[in-house]
């Protein structure tokens, strides 16, 4: 961990939504003129799209059906405990992108006079000087193991954990709706990894400083047959503090900031769902800010 240059990890399985988390960082960082080295927890997988379909087959042909990229075997955790090491005591290290689409390709291409197509990875590169922090999202940014602790790299941790079936709701209609995966398909993905899910994914959330778990408050009792996601109206959203004097938070001006709001636990408040950015942005903005101050 680092004063000087700090690392902030969100971590969320696939579907978890993530994608608000950096939202409501984006704002902060904005706000208060921050500079960020962004890390994309893609870019550490350790196979391209075309080479991690053929370790897949592979591995099934072995007996192995539970290969996925939630697991050690198809990550370079080694290479991210550098990065977050090296970043905390030099501000410097060295990352890559992964790229999604098109478009992703084509902006780096550009940037890199390369022809690198979707699923690549571009080469590594150094990160850039005079920034004031890591911030990274991804599905492994608090993970420990044999030979590898990226977690106690981490100054600020932030878990995205919505409960089981509101995640597999969110992944399903992400899947087919971004990349035309078919029901099936997804299921078949979610049984592969539930091993890693269980071993290497989840863990990660008893690491963490400060948790947001969306719980909905309509059925989704089969998740497998749902027809919609739950908005956020229609969902809680429980935020757990690991140690809230860490951070100094201040439970009665959060109470007072966020009306519907209330304690469920000594460290636990209950957010209504749509207060969800709101809410981060508030118990954030002040821990971010005095991560900057401190750097001095």
């Amino acid at each position: 961990m680092s004063r000087k240059h700090p690392v902030v990890a969100v971590t969320g399985s696939s579907g978890a939504g993530t994608s608000t988390v950096k939202k409501a960082f984006e704002h902060i960082f904005l706000r208060q003129d921050i500079n960020p080295v962004v890390v994309e927890g893609d870019s550490f997988h350790r196979y391209d799209r075309v080479a991690m379909k053929e370790h897949m087959r592979a591995a099934e042909d072995e007996g192995n059906s539970h290969f996925s990229h939630f697991g050690p075997e198809a990550n370079l955790f080694d290479k991210l405990e550098e990065l977050f090491a090296t970043y905390g005591e030099t501000g410097g290290g060295q990352k890559r992108y992964y790229l999604h689409s098109d478009e992703e390709a084509e902006l780096h291409n550009k940037r890199l006079g390369a022809d690198l197509k979707p699923g690549q990875f571009t080469p590594w590169e150094d990160v850039p000087e005079g920034t004031d922090l890591l911030f990274y999202e991804g599905l492994h940014g608090l993970v420990q193991g044999d030979g590898y602790d990226v977690a106690r790299h981490v100054d600020l941790g932030i878990g995205v954990v919505p409960i089981v079936n509101l995640e597999w709701i969110q992944k399903i209609f992400r899947d087919n709706a971004e990349r035309g995966y078919s029901a099936e398909v997804i299921v078949d993905t979610i049984l592969r990894r539930m091993p890693d899910y269980v071993h290497h994914i989840t863990p990660q959330f008893s690491r963490t400083d400060i948790n947001f778990q969306r719980i909905p408050t309509v059925d989704t009792s089969n998740p497998f047959i749902a027809r919609d996601i739950p908005t956020p109206d229609e969902s809680l959203v429980v935020i757990r503090f690991a140690d809230p004097a860490k951070f100094n938070i201040n439970f009665p001006n959060l109470l007072a900031m966020l009306p519907g709001s209330f304690m469920s636990r000594r460290n636990t408040l209950v957010v209504p769902g749509g207060k969800m950015g709101m809410a981060m942005e508030i118990i954030l903005t002040p821990i971010i800010h005095d991560m900057i101050a401190n750097k001095g």
